[in-house]
């Protein structure tokens, strides 16, 4: 006979039966070290702002040349040759992208040489080159054309080949690496679609390859407007030959490389900030969040100061 053992049931009480527990204290991290360097770096600019502040540089005259009308007419034919070289290069730099990754060893032979060619010289000596071709072509025959080259090749003309057929080389080389970075599958499947070769680099591949050429490019153009400045080999009446025009009858040399200086950081700022709009445009669909505006990132460092809490993030 077996002994019957009760099962008696066990009650658990989820009742609190003490005092609930202390809340954790937080204790934020202390970035001495990040506030230090922020005090150094406010030293060094306060010394170079004192450096400048005494030496021998006339300011009024920078206030008072900086909206002259041969600098607001040098600034446009600035921005003209470097958007018109940026164009030219683009078109280009498509092109032999294209063409360097062509099956055919001709075309992709020529491209090859066309990068190697203007991308190994310097852009001063391209300059210099085409503005003096006349010395070795004094006249400029296309058959249903003829003239003088000193009339064809004007100083705007020179501006353009050397700096577009200089930028063409690098644009090359960008465009290609965007190509190369979409996946071969999209490609397979666009042709199995029955879309052509060209059908298929203009709807399928160039779209999606935009988010790897895109910052290079903007890139590229803010330096192609610094690079504009060489231009002044050619004769080309651009801002710094319009600072220099006036620094020779005003001897204000260093206050009119000011002025320059001034107009040349407004550009590149301002294209800066459409190049940062155009990148977070295509970056849509690759990031789980975009990037933060320039005016996130300004709020932000404003709350850094005003919040006591932002300083443990």
């Amino acid at each position: 006979m077996t002994d019957k053992i009760d099962k008696v049931p066990v009650v658990v009480s989820l009742a609190p039966t003490g005092a609930p527990p202390e809340p954790i204290r937080a204790i934020p991290v202390r970035h001495f070290g990040r506030w230090g360097a922020g005090v150094v770096v406010v030293a060094l600019l306060a010394l170079l702002a004192y450096a400048f502040s005494q030496g021998n540089v006339r300011w009024a005259t920078v206030s008072e040349k900086l909206f002259d009308s041969s600098i607001l007419s040098g600034l446009g034919k600035t921005v003209l040759i470097s958007v018109a070289s940026m164009a030219l290069g683009l078109a280009l730099g498509v092109l032999f992208a294209v063409m360097r990754l062509s099956r055919n060893p001709v075309t992709s032979s020529v491209a090859w040489l066309y990068i190697w060619i203007f991308r190994g010289t310097p852009v001063y000596v391209q300059l210099l080159i085409w503005f003096n071709l006349a010395l070795i072509f004094p006249i400029f025959d296309i058959g249903f054309y003829r003239d003088e080259m000193t009339d064809v090749m004007t100083p705007f003309l020179a501006a353009l080949l050397g700096l577009g057929l200089n930028e063409g080389a690098y644009m090359a080389e960008i465009v290609r690496a965007g190509i190369q970075s979409v996946d071969e599958g999209q490609t397979e499947a666009s042709h199995a679609l029955g879309m052509s070769q060209a059908k298929t680099m203009r709807r399928v591949v160039l779209p999606q390859s935009m988010r790897v050429i895109i910052p290079p490019t903007g890139n590229e153009f803010i330096n192609m407007l610094k690079t504009s400045s060489l231009v002044v080999a050619v004769q080309y009446p651009d801002l710094l030959r319009a600072a220099q025009d006036i620094a020779s009858t005003s001897f204000a040399v260093m206050e009119m490389f000011f002025v320059a200086s001034i107009w040349y950081l407004i550009l590149t700022s301002v294209f800066s900030v459409g190049q940062f709009y155009l990148e977070r445009h295509y970056a849509r669909g690759s990031l789980r969040s975009l990037p933060p505006t320039p005016w996130q990132k300004i709020t932000a460092n404003l709350s850094f100061f005003s919040d006591p809490k932002a300083v443990a993030k």
